[in-house]
């Protein structure tokens, strides 16, 4: 991650670099750019429903998954042929939440993993996935020692590809101040713009484009706050406001396609991964750069 000039401020994150987006660990090794962007989406949404059944914070989940996102990147970065995103999104849960006011132990994760595993698929969200207290959930001993040692053995790895750097600055409440800047909750559509912001950050965490590691959390925050007003309706001042937090237009512009592209990319991998087992192990990983191979 190429450093910020303000790096040392709370809300500046280290963003990748072009060469660190073109480049990657998994791209060396053979693994086709539009099967990692799908697997590492899908990592993505497993480390997030991980940590809704794991009952943490959505600051701590959204930590947890840029953690995820950074390991990926970068041609010194992990290899998708070489690290599973199970085991990946595993140790960037406990690595998050270890010095945290929520730790998890690696039982948790690992009976929470298993659990997500055990029914098939992230795409389809029950409402009710969590009725059997996940985190109890049943794996041997021996499948237990397994997973704890990859566990120790994976968040090493993340730490030596991040340079020990874990600062995450996050957009959440930074989006709420904003708004309170700008005057919406003084009416009673403000609440449900704030709600459709926070909808848009929550999605874009999960942006092909990893906009997380793109971006700034201020201008992350602006585009949420922009197209949700859109959406609801509300008129926000006719300045150009954005630039005041840091925001030029072309960022805006983008950022706001971005998010709204969501939507469609999320109908496509729906369809592209319906009846396939989904590629939380490797095994699972080499049989679809094989089927992609042999059709091109």
């Amino acid at each position: 991650m190429a450093p910020e000039p303000s790096q040392n401020s709370v809300l500046v994150n280290p963003l990748a670099t072009p060469d660190q987006l073109s480049t990657s660990g998994s791209q060396l090794d053979g693994v086709p750019a539009s099967l990692e962007t799908s697997v590492i989406h899908i990592g993505a949404r497993l480390t997030q429903i991980a940590g809704v059944l794991l009952r943490l914070p959505q600051d701590l989940i959204a930590h947890a998954v840029v953690i995820f996102t950074r390991f990926w990147l970068g041609p010194e970065s992990g290899s998708l042929c070489e690290y599973s995103i199970k085991h990946v999104c595993a140790a960037a849960l406990y690595l998050t939440t270890k010095p945290s006011a929520h730790p998890k132990a690696p039982r948790s994760i690992i009976n929470v993993l298993a659990y997500i595993e055990a029914l098939g698929t992230v795409f389809f969200v029950q409402d009710d996935m969590d009725k059997n207290d996940p985190e109890s959930y049943y794996v041997s001993e021996g499948t237990y020692f397994t997973e704890r040692a990859q566990l120790t053995k994976v968040e090493s790895i993340i730490l030596r590809v991040l340079g020990f750097n874990t600062h995450v600055a996050l957009p959440y409440t930074i989006c709420i101040n904003y708004l309170q800047t700008l005057g919406v909750f003084d009416d009673d559509s403000g609440s449900e713009l704030a709600k459709r912001a926070w909808a848009h950050l929550n999605s874009a965490l999960l942006s092909p484009q990893l906009l997380f590691v793109t971006h700034q959390p201020p201008c992350l925050a602006t585009a949420a706050i922009y197209l949700a007003a859109k959406e609801v309706g509300v008129k926000l001042p006719s300045e150009q406001w954005w630039e005041v937090f840091d925001t030029d237009r072309e960022e805006l512009g983008f950022l706001v396609v971005a998010m709204l592209s969501m939507e469609g990319f999320l109908r496509e991998e729906k369809q592209n991964w319906a009846g396939k087992r989904m590629p939380y192990t490797l095994d699972v990983v080499e049989q679809e750069i094989k089927a992609l191979t042999d059709n091109s």
